[in-house]
């Protein structure tokens, strides 16, 4: 790997992960590219952690996510299972039967739109069937634009888009996309519902061992592997398929990081028991398997609880997103995720996936919750040290993990991470001679604006935080969420809108071992308590015993006493 990267093997487990795993390699693609005659040093961020090099049976270079997809019968659409990529016709004329053959074809599905139109704008297929793909300099880093030009950004609509691979503009590997197909991923038949329904997945020798071959052959080619980041359903029976898969990565690859973020989608409405029972039961079994298995768990979802009782979404000040749209709630996540995960992406000094849970987990605080302003309220020509004294002494960012208000509540670690800020304003700009406003504007480098105003905030709290001028890329399909009062470098705008569609935008993410996880976790345990599973029973058929449920309650309520006590107060 290019200058020694620490590799990262990303495992997205469900549908739901499938969509933010979809928004999270899209803004990673996004990022790749630069025009040809750039002057500017390497970025921030190394390409190479998520990335592999490769070559196609044509001999074409090829630079694919470190990535494997595991979703249920249905759920490609039009996406093959192999990915076109490697894709030889002639090969398929190849069969070493010489008698009669009967084929059976099932109906394909029609192509998204969006995806024809991309594709065609891109001009990645030729009249053989083989995709042609952009050119990889000296076949390492990023492939750079080899166009004069870039075709006018082409947007999906909200109805064209039905499952992730509607909007996925990313190449994968071969060994990527690994279908379930003992479930179904549309109708009311053969859903993946319960946890101890995906838990069997693995125990059953074909899944596990196609698991694990796509496993070696991802880990056999890594250098430097530091680690497993993991996008899993909580919801559903998902749930259980990650509990195992943590558990196969724990006990064969001891000392790596594994760190699972546990995603839900947006907030939900009463009305169907079983579905609503059922993810409760799936979200508690999840958590308390996943960090048992991980070395860091974060769930991830713009709800307001993880109970079952409704709470309404989270808001941002400058977003217009629909809660009830998974293509607009999974592309905030993958934003907040984009932020969070750059400590052990950085090109130089990095923070291995091992050291920041081991910052943010001890004394048995294996989950964490995440935060972020999206965007970051910043003016042209404002300071850092002016925005955040602007900001005052509120938590600077909405809280993404179900766990409720955050005022008020205790942290006891956190790691922080701001992008995308040019640096001539880092520091303050005030002449000479002038009074300070603030301590902030006495400090000579943004990394200590940071570092100090988190101090003011928190100021006995463990903390680590990187600043960083790369801003997230938000160009389609990203959907359209922001307010017109931003500029195209999502900038506040302090006269008229532009009209130009934001582009790009500068983002503050956080991971904290919050007081929160205390009242939430121990809620979950005392709503399972009063469950009549008399009455679900379906759930303990799909493979869990009652003991399992004891256990699990056990477990919640020993971690929701990891987070009581500290003198760290957060916001």
């Amino acid at each position: 790997m290019a200058g020694g990267a620490r590799e990262v093997l990303t495992l997205q487990l469900g549908h739901f992960a499938g969509f933010v795993g979809a928004h999270w390699w899209n803004q990673q693609d996004a990022a790749l590219y630069r025009p040809t005659d750039a002057k500017e040093p390497p970025g921030e961020l190394c390409p190479d952690v998520l990335y592999r090099t490769g070559r196609t049976l044509h001999g074409q270079e090829t630079y694919t996510p470190r990535l494997i997809l595991m979703d249920l019968k249905g759920s490609l659409s039009s996406l093959k299972q192999e990915g076109g990529l490697y894709r030889d016709k002639h090969l398929d004329a190849a069969i070493a039967w010489q008698g009669k053959l009967t084929t059976h074809k099932e109906e394909l599905y029609p192509k998204n739109p969006y995806l024809q139109d991309f594709l065609s704008a891109e001009g990645v297929l030729n009249s053989d069937g083989i995709w042609k793909v952009k050119s990889i300099p000296n076949g390492k880093g990023p492939p750079l634009l080899t166009t004069a030009t870039t075709p006018k950004p082409l947007i999906p609509t909200e109805g064209s888009i039905r499952v992730w691979s509607d909007f996925l503009r990313v190449h994968l590997h071969p060994r990527s996309i690994c279908m379930i197909q003992k479930y179904n991923h549309d109708g009311e038949a053969g859903r993946l519902e319960a946890f101890g329904q995906g838990e069997s997945i693995l125990k059953e020798p074909r899944y596990l061992e196609e698991l694990e071959d796509r496993l070696h052959f991802y880990v056999e080619e890594c250098d430097y592997l530091q680690g497993f980041q993991i996008l899993c359903d909580l919801h559903n029976g998902f749930s259980g398929v990650g509990a195992k898969a943590t558990e196969l990565l724990k006990d064969e690859y001891s000392g790596r990081g594994i760190i699972t973020w546990g995603l839900l989608p947006g907030p939900y409405s009463l009305g169907e028991p079983q579905k609503d029972i059922y993810r409760l039961l799936n979200t508690a079994f999840g958590l308390v398997h996943l960090s048992a298995h991980s070395s860091l768990v974060c769930p991830l979802s713009l709800g307001g609880s993880l109970g079952l009782r409704p709470e309404p979404p989270v808001h941002f000040p400058h977003l217009r997103y629909d809660a009830t749209l998974p293509f607009h709630c999974s592309a905030i996540l993958a934003t907040a995720l984009d932020t969070v995960t750059v400590p052990y992406r950085l090109r130089s000094s990095p923070v291995p996936m091992v050291h920041l849970a081991d910052m943010l987990n001890f004394s048995g605080k294996k989950v964490v919750t995440a935060g972020a302003t999206i965007p970051f309220p910043l003016v042209p020509n404002q300071s850092l040290p002016d925005t955040l004294v602007q900001l005052g002494g509120v938590t600077p960012w909405t809280p993404l993990s179900a766990c409720g208000d955050p005022s008020g509540i205790r942290c006891f670690a956190q790691s922080v991470v701001l992008r995308g800020l040019d640096k001539a304003c880092h520091t303050s700009q005030l002449t000479p001679g002038t009074p300070l406003p603030s301590p902030l504007h006495a400090c000579t480098t943004g990394e200590e604006v940071l570092a100090q105003y988190l101090q003011q905030q928190q100021p006995s709290v463990r903390s680590s935080s990187h600043l960083l001028r790369t801003p997230c890329k938000v160009v389609p399909p990203y959907p359209y969420l922001f307010s017109s009062s931003l500029s195209q470098q999502g900038l506040l705008l302090d006269g008229p809108p532009t009209g130009a569609a934001v582009e790009s935008i500068p983002v503050l993410g956080a991971l904290c071992s919050s007081s929160s996880l205390n009242k939430t976790l121990g809620d979950l345990a005392k709503e399972l308590t009063k469950l009549n599973l008399r009455r679900w029973a379906s759930f303990l058929d799909a493979g869990v015993e009652q003991d399992d449920l004891e256990e699990v309650l056990q477990e919640l309520c020993s971690l929701a006493q990891c987070y009581q006590g500290g003198d760290s107060l957060m916001g």
